[in-house]
């Protein structure tokens, strides 16, 4: 051993959880493991992350908890301790690495701006106590740093940036090295010795290790997602791993190109919340698909795999987007949308939100929403053209929306899908308009998913359900549809048009 690595193993340590809730394959871990003396993990519940009218959606919160709960149960296992804090970040990490006399404060990168300037001055306060500070790329497969254009510029429009994307993976040979031996991370992490814990125990931090954190049961207790199965989208490291596998393992990643856009099937991975707050990793879920590529040679099974990847190469376009031009938070990529008429009649939108447009497919959806946390992916798209190009109210009423309703609720991602819908973001094919009703034959050819979530419509022929065209005396209180298509969508045109 070098004096250097002799040194290293010397450290005491903090590792700060945040979109990484996992003991496996997590880059920042692993290094403060391999580097550090004593090591003690934290997770800071951060009030401008948590909230509900904003930020975050009851059924991320729960997801969270849950999550969290597990982790810490893990950290025990290894030897150490997960301690779970409520406050202030900048605050909180200094004052712990000063309680414990820490050297080192590892964690893993994160990307939305908040966040990138949360860090800076932590960064900044740390290294005037002399406390070294390591971070490490967790979130993404590839760099952003490594994916540019010829000009060295980032990319603004999916298709060459998921080609430059691919061809940067194999070239790194990412498919085979990608995934951190397990058994690295199933070792033990020693922890802080008695001393080090009376001090905290006797601070000021407002701490604990078990479930009557009065800050996880504040997030769990009143929590309608608590102990329900409403959710697809299942929390913790343990059945994320279980997700992947049964999405594996029962063809389902076989045949996912057509079977992805039918809302009624199960027919997706459903790791969305998963990625999002990294109780499972991108490289375990790139590595599966890898996997599963080289045991078959049928055409339709490895097109499928494909097309799978490449939702996780449309993940990592938004997020790129996100760091590269922040302004995105805020409003449109094409400026000439800050100029359109919005109609944004409350009503309607109460009517969108509610699932009472009296459209099938567009209730049928927001319902699914509201009720499980989550929203097949082809509805997401037919309810935000129907938002934006129908009823004519801004894309942010729905992007808002939907942050605070959505388990895998997540700024690029999110921020992306309502801009690429609203025809205001990185597309080059803007206009774009979704028929509800053809979406809904196309999609929902036997009416399954407009029946599960709209039971009073359970009775009507699958042809009238799918067209709208229901009489009165059979909808059971169903409304009657608050706008026309057709005539709302020539309003948006002329007044799209019209816009400079």
């Amino acid at each position: 051993m070098s004096n250097l690595e002799y040194k290293m193993t010397k450290f005491r340590s903090i590792f700060w959880h945040r979109r990484d809730l996992r003991i496996e394959d997590n880059i920042g871990l692993i290094e403060a493991s391999k580097n550090s003396k004593n090591l003690i993990g934290v997770y800071i519940l951060d009030p401008n992350l948590l909230n509900l009218n904003r930020t975050t959606s009851e059924a991320k919160n729960w997801f969270l908890g849950e999550s969290l709960l597990e982790l810490q149960k893990n950290w025990e296992r290894r030897g150490s301790l997960l301690l779970i804090l409520n406050g202030d970040p900048i605050k909180l990490i200094s004052r712990l690495a000063d309680l414990i006399k820490a050297e080192c404060i590892y964690w893993n990168e994160n990307i939305e701006p908040y966040e990138i300037h949360r860090d800076k001055i932590i960064t900044e306060h740390l290294s005037k106590n002399k406390i070294k500070v390591n971070t490490f790329l967790d979130q993404l497969i590839v760099n952003p740093s490594d994916i540019k254009t010829n000009n060295n510029e980032p990319y603004k429009v999916y298709g060459p940036f998921h080609r430059k994307w691919i061809d940067i993976i194999n070239k790194t040979n990412i498919s085979n090295n990608n995934i951190i031996p397990i058994s690295r991370t199933s070792e033990k992490i020693r922890g802080l010795d008695n001393g080090e814990l009376s001090l905290i125990k006797n601070s000021d931090l407002n701490y604990s290790i078990t479930k009557k954190n009065k800050y996880i049961y504040y997030l769990l207790s009143s929590n309608r997602f608590k102990d329900t199965n409403f959710c697809p989208c299942k929390p913790g490291e343990y059945e994320s791993k279980k997700q992947l596998n049964f999405f594996i393992n029962s063809g389902g990643i076989y045949s996912y190109s057509q079977a992805r856009d039918i809302p009624s099937l199960e027919s997706t991975s459903n790791l969305s919340a998963a990625l999002s707050l990294g109780t499972i990793s991108c490289r375990a879920v790139w590595n599966k698909a890898q996997i599963s590529k080289n045991m078959t040679t049928d055409e339709y099974q490895i097109n499928s795999i494909d097309i799978w990847i490449k939702e996780l190469a449309w993940r990592e376009f938004y997020q790129n987007a996100l760091i590269n031009f922040p302004e995105l938070e805020k409003g449109p990529y094409r400026k000439k949308w800050l100029d359109f008429p919005w109609q944004n009649k409350t009503d309607w939108f109460e009517d969108w939100c509610n699932g009472l447009t009296g459209i099938p497919i567009i209730d049928a959806a927001m319902r699914q929403l509201k009720h499980s946390g989550w929203m097949h992916n082809r509805c997401r798209m037919i309810v935000a053209s129907f938002l934006v190009k129908d009823l004519l109210i801004d894309w942010r009423w729905g992007e808002l929306f939907f942050m605070k309703n959505l388990v895998d609720g997540d700024l690029a991602s999110n921020n992306g899908g309502w801009q690429w819908s609203a025809s205001s973001g990185m597309d080059p094919k803007p206009m774009r308009i979704f028929n509800p009703y053809r979406q809904a034959s196309k999609f929902d050819q036997d009416g399954n998913y407009i029946r599960k979530w709209i039971p009073e419509l359970s009775h009507i022929s699958t042809p009238n359900l799918l067209s709208g065209e229901i009489l009165s005396a059979e909808k059971n209180g169903y409304p009657k549809p608050i706008i026309k298509h057709k005539n709302q969508t020539l309003i948006f045109k002329e007044l799209y048009s019209n816009i400079k």
